[in-house]
């Protein structure tokens, strides 16, 4: 099965293209500290744990966990080990967090330990990393209740390696209870001479109960899948039966084993393979975009099948499969764009640009079977430009005098990507990408769990806002579904440039930033005024404003771990746990 290439649907009516701006309020959010019995203590990375790569999964790990079964709870794990609880209900009545579960305490001794890490699995079931290498699969009963039940491990394994557990998902296989867990780690490569060193390993790990109708519980590895990659993921998860895996990462991942065997990989084409011709080409100017697409001859204008919005194209004859159809890469003015045919046997469209100037890339997202043609003006302007390379003027570089660049000086981070950003859906019995996104021009930001039933959704900027993703691995069609936005939210996160991490609430009635030590900062989606208010500019009245809050927690230590519910924002140190009141029922 090859994979296809998706580009994801904006949906138009969840943009806003009349937002102005975040207005900043003063007005207070409430704020109250939980004073932690024992610190959270945050892992320090080693000297061996030197890459970017180590940075971004183990030193920028997110240390709290919020319950998307249960409304308001969220976890975090102390340095004693134990996995601590708290539930709010009354803001200023807080209790103290409850320990639910204690991890091993020889698991602190390990040289190489990482932070542990928790993954929900279900509304009473959970995965546990230690740090160490140990794996847990918890049965936590119900913990929305009051009983103050503590957990109970029925399934744990000593894997060797220290690893993050990244996402686990439990469901009901042929009447067998079945959890699918996902593992992280950072591994020595010798076969990795060129870059770091190190290697990605993402385990994918099958665990059921092996007992018979009537017997105890008794939980074993069904199968275990390894996928290697060169980039830590910023996106990893399960489908909710366990029947596929998304990964989002800036390169790809490859099945490499199942069950301790090596998985055959496909040979690559040989080179000398015939190149196929070009299905269409195109030419563009700073206003416009001129496409000719390959038609069959004595095609006529009532056969053609043409459709284009402001982003996307589709072009085909009458019951055939269209010959181009995707997401543009950039907006264009419909109603400034027009086709005709030519010769009979090809059709040439012109497209206006929307934004005039900036040169794109690609037409359509991800499709490769154009030629981009060159016009001889643009020819010779980058002949001109690139003259000091050729000329024979033994000066004719102008910037000779300048030192030149040290190839070992550089870090890992300032290296431009060899493959694209993509987001990939694999499927479990063939091992294979059956769809993949992508994503080399957005961001990635954050990711949320709106609704416990489904994957997590996925925020990737889009020009200036956030746009949520939830993936709907059982329709095909339309695999990740645009389900909510953020104005502007990708440009005001640019600017912070000490930002840690970034959340929403559930119901995307705010998205939340906080730096590395102190702030928090709130932007709310646009609400109706109660006063009268004129833009100036425009002359016309504004109806709605999108508030901006600042907090400032009262802590000089690090944030370790930042999640947000519907109402609060909660807010993690290594002796504090604070909780912002951002929104009342």
């Amino acid at each position: 099965m090859a994979a296809s290439n998706y580009s994801l649907k904006v949906n138009r009516d969840l943009l806003d293209p009349n937002f102005e701006s975040y207005r900043l309020s003063l007005d207070a959010i409430p704020t109250y500290n939980v004073e932690l019995d024992a610190a959270v203590e945050e892992v320090k990375l080693k000297d061996a744990q030197y890459t970017l790569a180590h940075m971004r999964a183990f030193g920028m790990y997110n240390y709290l966990h919020i319950d998307p079964w249960y409304e308001d709870s969220v976890l975090f794990v102390d340095c004693k080990g134990r996995v601590l609880n708290l539930t709010v209900t009354l803001d200023t009545a807080l209790g103290k967090p409850r320990e639910v579960y204690r991890v091993n305490p020889e698991s602190s001794q390990s040289e190489d330990r990482l932070c542990a890490s928790l993954s929900l699995t279900s509304a009473t079931w959970a995965a546990l990393s230690d740090g160490s290498g140990r794996l847990c699969l918890l049965r936590t009963g119900k913990r929305g209740d009051s009983s103050h039940t503590k957990w109970e491990p029925l399934f744990t394994e000593d894997t060797g390696e220290p690893f993050t557990v990244l996402h686990s998902v439990s469901h009901v296989q042929a009447g067998v209870h079945t959890m699918e867990v996902l593992l992280l780690r950072i591994q020595k490569d010798p076969q990795e001479t060129k870059g770091s060193g190190f290697s990605i390993s993402l385990e994918w790990i099958t665990v059921a109960n092996t007992a018979g109708q009537g017997q105890e519980k008794k939980y074993e590895v069904r199968k275990r899948r390894v996928l290697r990659g060169k980039s830590v993921p910023h996106y990893a998860a399960v489908e909710p039966q366990g029947k596929g895996l998304m990964v989002a990462s800036e390169k790809p991942f490859v099945f490499t084993h199942v069950d301790g065997k090596p998985v055959e990989q496909p040979e690559p084409e040989p080179m000398e393979m015939e190149k196929t011709d070009p299905i269409y080409f195109w030419q563009q100017t700073a206003e416009d975009i001129t496409v000719c697409v390959r038609m069959p001859e004595g095609v006529t204008k009532e056969e053609v099948q043409f459709r284009l919005t402001a982003d996307s194209v589709s072009i085909g004859v009458r019951g055939f499969p269209p010959l181009l159809e995707g997401q543009l890469y950039a907006a264009v003015d419909p109603e400034a764009s027009a086709w005709i045919i030519k010769n009979d046997k090809s059709l040439e469209v012109t497209l206006q640009k929307r934004n005039e100037g900036p040169m794109w890339p690609e037409l359509v997202m991800g499709d490769r079977r154009g030629e981009h043609v060159m016009s001889d003006e643009q020819a010779a302007l980058i002949h001109e430009r690139l003259t000091h390379l050729t000329s024979e003027d033994l000066n004719g570089n102008p910037d000779r005098d300048k030192p030149s660049c040290n190839s070992q000086e550089l870090e890992e981070c300032d290296g431009f990507p060899e493959d694209s950003f993509s987001l990939t859906h694999f499927d479990e019995e063939s091992l294979k990408p059956t769809q993949v996104v992508n994503l080399g021009s957005h961001q990635y930001l954050f990711t949320v769990d709106v609704d416990p039933s489904e994957m997590p959704c996925l925020c990737l900027r889009h020009d200036v806002d956030a746009l949520v993703w939830q993936p709907r691995p059982d329709q095909p069609s339309n695999m990740w579904e645009h389900i909510a936005t953020f104005n502007a939210l990708g440009y005001v996160q640019a600017s912070k440039r000490d930002k840690k991490f970034a959340t929403c609430a559930p119901n995307f009635s705010y998205a939340s930033l906080c730096e590395c030590l102190r702030r928090a900062f709130i932007y709310r989606q646009p609400s109706p005024v109660e006063t009268v208010l004129f833009n100036r500019k425009q002359g016309r009245q504004v109806g709605q404003v999108a508030k901006q809050q600042v907090a400032s927690l009262d802590s000089d230590r690090p944030i370790l771990g930042f999640r947000a519910s519907n109402e609060r924002l909660y807010v993690l140190t290594s002796n504090n746990l604070f909780v912002l009141k951002v929104n009342n029922n």
